[in-house]
């Protein structure tokens, strides 16, 4: 039987890159594309418990969610699918998800929430919409059928970024680092209040060559495996002592008199 794939994104079930990607994987297995209403950019790895979900089919295999893109996961690996899935493909986001930004991005939040439930998963990004999918559609594609034959590192996800141009190649990268200033934009509305937009300003990033933006910069498209597991081991190493200086501490604390 073949093996189901489930697709998703957070730009919206009306998306291009949605469609461009599900189209690459047609071949692959049984698709199924379950995504969210609306865009739901940089929501990041939001769950909706304080109101009920509701999944409209909208096609064959195909199904809009009024939720994030984890809910969209979650339902079908959880509910909606008849089977787990094999792998989870999110994208093809309509920009870049480079460095620090994947702790924002709902794209690779949805691989993550794949990855939380033990499927195989992929966040597929492209620097420039305006470019097309079709590069970053291919690039997908073959990720796709090496992970769908030699799987992953347990709590590891990948996440791929493509260029604007055709890529000159492909790199295995590490996250970069980019700091963004004037990141918040302050205007006044008709009635003289006071609002902010977050999100202003270019961002300034580190160059070093084995990171995810210095392979886009050079033309390449990327692939950094990410790891779930945020345990910092050096810190530990380096902390070991603080557990028996905070004890004492606490221990030695005055304490309160009982009333």
């Amino acid at each position: 039987m073949a093996p189901v794939v489930l697709v998703t994104n957070d730009d919206g079930i009306h998306a291009a890159g949605l469609s461009a990607l599900a189209d690459a994987l047609g071949d692959l297995g049984e698709v199924f594309v379950i995504a969210p209403d609306r865009e739901q950019s940089a929501v990041g790895h939001a769950l909706t418990l304080h109101r009920p979900l509701r999944a409209e089919r909208i096609g064959e295999r195909r199904f809009s969610v009024n939720g994030t893109p984890s809910d969209c996961v979650n339902l079908g690996v959880l509910g909606l699918l008849r089977e787990a899935p094999a792998l989870v493909m999110a994208g093809i986001n309509q920009g870049a998800n480079l460095g620090d930004d994947v702790t924002y991005s709902g794209t690779v939040s949805a691989a993550m929430e794949g990855t939380l439930l033990g499927v195989p998963s992929v966040a597929v990004s492209v620097e420039n919409p305006d470019a097309g999918y079709a590069e970053a559609a291919r690039i997908a594609r073959l990720i796709a059928t090496r992970v769908l034959v030699e799987g992953l590192p347990p709590r590891t996800l990948l996440n791929v970024n493509v260029p604007a141009a055709t890529p000159k190649g492909i790199r295995l990268t590490q996250l970069g680092h980019r700091v963004y200033k004037e990141k918040i934009v302050e205007q006044t509305d008709p009635r003289g209040r006071t609002h902010y937009w977050i999100g202003g300003g270019p961002p300034q990033w580190d160059r070093s060559e084995d990171t995810d933006m210095a392979a886009l910069h050079d033309g390449y498209a990327s692939i950094t495996p990410l790891l779930l597991d945020l345990t910092h081991f050096g810190a530990l190493a380096r902390m070991a002592d603080w557990p028996r200086a905070l004890t004492a501490q606490y221990k030695a604390r005055p304490r309160g008199r009982k009333r």
